[in-house]
């Protein structure tokens, strides 16, 4: 038994909306990332369902999971640099709150 697209991707929109909401209104840097990597999941989980929308047993369409894939890659790449400019801002600040950090020279 498959889960229906259209469940699929009514839970894409909640979790981008999840995301969203976590990326405008917290004020710490990691759950902004967080915020990011929720959305970049919820992309894709669209780019799967979407796929597996117009795929037909005779001919599979795999251009939705190799995007996912690129996704997945460019999310590692965030978050590894995200997570490294905190730790930096940490070390020159003591403080990870975005509403501190307002000047980027100091």
């Amino acid at each position: 038994m498959t889960v229906p697209n259209e469940h699929l991707l009514f839970l894409a929109a909640i979790l981008f909306a999840i995301g969203v909401c976590g990326f405008f209104v917290r004020r710490n840097s990691i759950m902004v990332l967080l915020s990011v990597e929720l959305m970049l999941n919820a992309a894709n989980l669209t780019f799967l369902a979407g796929s597996r929308m117009h795929s037909t047993a005779a001919r599979p369409e795999l251009s939705g999971p190799i995007f996912a894939i690129f996704v997945i890659l460019v999310a590692a790449v965030e978050a590894g640099v995200g997570l490294a400019l905190v730790i930096a801002l940490f070390r020159r600040k003591q403080t990870v709150s975005l509403d501190q950090l307002n000047e980027l020279g100091d």
